[in-house]
């Protein structure tokens, strides 16, 4: 449960200090995962434990990129993974510069389903899916000569072959406990893999993984368990979007399917007699498209009540995100909307947002057209620090 702010503050802050589990944070303010393509052949390198580094601070919370799970996972280009030895070992030097600054860090474990393309599966295989159905041509993919292109169809997973996913899944999570990582989190939001198992506006499946929402949640539970029991609940994150169209990820009933999970994901916790590190919750505004399930525009009405009836059901530490600004921030944890807030393009272009946010100083504008781009410093550990001059963050300390 969340900490009391000090006296000094009055009421809870992004700055105010928060007990996450067994992980002590100095702030409430969260490093999102976000995906930028710099693993070149799926490793990731030194660039990667600058651009992770840069954004530590002391009891500071980072959540990496999604990482992939197995070599049919991808789908985009340059994404690491934490599937072979060799890219858990790279994971160990990145991991321990994050540490040496003091930051806790999670791996956020990736498969991205139907969002993928032959390009990028093992003998240029059709991507796997809880259904065989595309994609709509409203999305595009990025390929890896920079290319968009549309989504193929993908190939659904027989019955019998999902287990093995789930073992996937499992053998990541070890592996990034291997690599030093304080936990993980489980991608089941944004139209990837988990998502399209949870939304009946995808799932189309006949058998024990579809249907009914207790079957649309199996998937998911599953590989929840399956890491749980093999790493510890309290190294475990959830990430969700009940309500995000992202990939034409849309459900009938978002606020139905989210409280299906967390019922779930309650009473997994207290089976286990300990608690899940987090629920990570994506708004609907996330989206580029800005629509919700039904088509029409969300209205911060029905965002807000998505929001608080999750966290209201949730037994555990709140994590929300989706276009939150520092203002936006405030306001959720002074509400008890949140525990705390991750923030994704901001920190792109602001490697020391916690203290420019602390000192409500201008933010660095992001560049888009580099998100997703190759370069190991342009667009990606180039952006400059409030300390401009000498490229060295400021402690959050000395404040």
């Amino acid at each position: 449960m969340a900490e009391t702010s000090s006296p000094a503050e009055g009421r809870i802050t992004l700055f105010s200090p928060y007990k996450m589990g067994k992980f002590n944070l100095s702030h409430r303010v969260v490093l999102a995962p976000m995906t930028r393509c710099r693993a070149l052949n799926g490793v990731p390198h030194a660039a990667l434990a600058e651009y992770y580094t840069q954004r530590s601070t002391h009891g500071g919370f980072l959540i990496t990129e999604g990482t992939s799970i197995s070599n049919t996972s991808a789908g985009f280009p340059h994404v690491p993974g934490i599937y072979t030895e060799e890219q858990v070992e790279a994971w160990k030097k990145i991991v321990d510069a994050v540490h040496a600054k003091g930051s806790i860090i999670f791996c956020q474990l990736w498969h991205v389903g139907r969002a993928s393309h032959q390009v990028y599966q093992p003998g240029g295989g059709s991507p796997i899916s809880s259904t065989n159905k595309p994609i709509s041509k409203r999305w595009r993919i990025l390929l890896p000569d920079g290319s968009y292109g549309p989504y193929p169809k993908p190939r659904a997973l027989d019955t019998y072959q999902i287990q093995e996913v789930v073992e996937h899944y499992r053998r990541a999570a070890i592996n990034a406990i291997r690599a030093g990582f304080d936990g993980i989190e489980i991608h089941g939001a944004h139209g990837y893999l988990i998502d399209q198992f949870l939304k009946d506006g995808i799932n189309d499946r006949t058998d024990e993984y579809g249907g009914s929402i207790g079957n649309r949640c199996k998937f998911l539970m599953q590989v929840v368990q399956a890491i749980v029991s093999a790493i510890g609940a309290d190294r475990v994150g959830v990430r969700i979007s009940p309500a995000i169209d992202h990939l034409d990820a849309m459900d009938s009933d978002p606020v139905r399917l989210g409280l299906a999970v967390v019922e779930r994901l309650n009473k997994l916790q207290l089976n286990h007699g300990s608690r899940l590190t987090y629920l990570h919750v994506t708004q609907p505004r996330y989206t580029a498209y800005g629509q919700t399930e039904s088509g029409r525009p969300g209205s911060e009405d029905e965002e807000a009540h998505l929001i608080r009836t999750l966290r209201k059901a949730y037994k555990g530490t709140f994590i929300c995100s989706g276009g939150f600004t520092r203002e936006l921030g405030m306001q959720a944890l002074a509400d008890g909307d949140a525990d705390l807030v991750s923030y994704g393009r901001f920190f792109i272009s602001n490697p020391d947002l916690v203290l420019r946010f602390k000192l409500n100083a201008p933010l660095t504008k992001y560049n888009r057209k580099t998100f997703y781009t190759q370069d190991p410093v342009v667009g990606y550990t180039d952006y400059p620090f409030l300390s401009q001059g000498n490229g060295r963050q400021e402690p959050l300390s000395r404040l």
